[in-house]
């Protein structure tokens, strides 16, 4: 398939104090959010000058992805567009159709399948492109990675560094606690590509696992993990996906257990989510526990990240490029079904397959 550029496709942040009540408008739009959790995340943005760290690591992966592909191929042009704030995608389609692009490849900053992180995207996509109308680009998605064996070693690497940073002899009773986004337990069942698959939580299980026994081999010593979330944001009454980090901690105090490393193995930037609710909120209650606490690092711009997401470029613009995968759940799939990744409630917007709206 020919290709004429690549699209970084992400969730986008405020970048001032003005924008934060604009950007969470936008991002609770017709999902029932309580007013009150508005405000208490609204909150949050306040402890960082109402900034979100997103948008800055987004440029900076921009920029490495720009000057990856230029040195070795496919030499694209690269660009950027959010759903929830500047620059929007339908800004950017808009740009990209003037530019005489005519079809592109998205990156979608999301390892993982979900509404949130897979069909929700592919339905901004398609906003865009109606919205931009008459010779807007076509648009494909590049699979998900979550499994991919430089998004796996970028972790290992961070996850052994925070190992090493925890005293010594604490080190070797150190649990490691895997972090992603919480969501509503029936999404995440209808997450893959069946619509019912439960595709999100087994593909972090998957994860995670990668990565545990990667570290086991190279520190040379198991240590227990768990899969836990965080960022929980819908009403009380809704069921959503546990246990909570901050839970979690306590009943490893309970258990005796000294130290921990929290991995945000859903994250691959740091996002508010990880700035606040791992290093602000998690870090602090272990240090009233008197819990020893490290966070390993995402991977941002790791140069293996930025040279992943290359090969993710050349598996779909060279048919001979390997497909890199380790997990036992097999490469993601390129083009998703029309089932995958439903929606909880509301209406199933048109998306067929991988390409949006021609």
């Amino acid at each position: 398939m020919a290709y004429d550029a690549v699209l970084v496709v992400s969730f986008g942040g405020p970048e001032g104090p003005d924008d934060v009540v604009p950007f969470l408008e936008n991002v609770t739009r017709g999902r029932g959010i309580p007013r009150e959790r508005l405000a208490e995340v609204g909150a949050h943005y306040a402890h960082f000058a109402g900034i979100s760290p997103i948008n800055a690591e987004n440029r900076d992966l921009v920029a490495a992805l720009r000057a990856s592909l230029a040195e070795g191929g496919p030499d694209l042009p690269v660009y950027w567009g959010n759903r929830n704030w500047h620059p929007f995608l339908a800004d950017t389609l808009a740009t990209m159709r003037d530019d005489g692009v005519r079809h592109a490849l998205a990156f979608v900053t999301s390892a993982y399948s979900s509404y949130s992180g897979c069909r929700q995207y592919r339905e901004n996509l398609a906003a865009a492109q109606l919205a931009v109308g008459p010779g807007a680009p076509a648009i494909d998605r590049i699979r998900q990675f979550y499994d991919h064996p430089a998004f796996v070693d970028c972790f290992v690497r961070s996850t052994l560094d925070a190992l090493r940073r925890l005293p010594a002899d604490d080190r070797p009773a150190a649990r490691l606690v895997f972090t992603a986004h919480s969501l509503p337990t029936a999404a995440a069942d209808t997450s893959g590509p069946d619509g019912r698959h439960g595709a999100y939580v087994a593909q972090l299980r998957e994860a995670a696992r990668l990565v545990a026994d990667r570290v086991a081999l190279e520190a040379g010593r198991f240590h227990p993990w768990e899969l836990v979330f965080q960022s929980r944001s819908g009403p009380p009454s809704q069921a959503w996906l546990e246990p909570d980090v901050d839970d979690h901690l306590e009943t490893l105090v309970h258990l005796g257990v000294p130290a921990v490393v929290v991995v945000p193995i859903g994250f691959v930037a740091d996002h508010l989510e990880v700035v606040w609710d791992l290093d602000t909120v998690a870090a602090e209650q272990a240090s009233q526990l008197g819990l020893h606490y490290e966070r390993a690092s995402t991977p941002r711009v790791d140069p293996v990240f930025v040279a992943m997401v290359r090969d993710l470029i050349r598996e779909r613009t060279d048919p001979s490029a390997p497909r890199g995968a380790l997990g036992r759940l097999g490469p993601s799939w390129d083009t998703c079904d029309p089932s995958c990744c439903l929606p909880v409630k509301g209406p199933v917007l048109p998306v067929v397959g991988e390409t949006v709206v021609r």
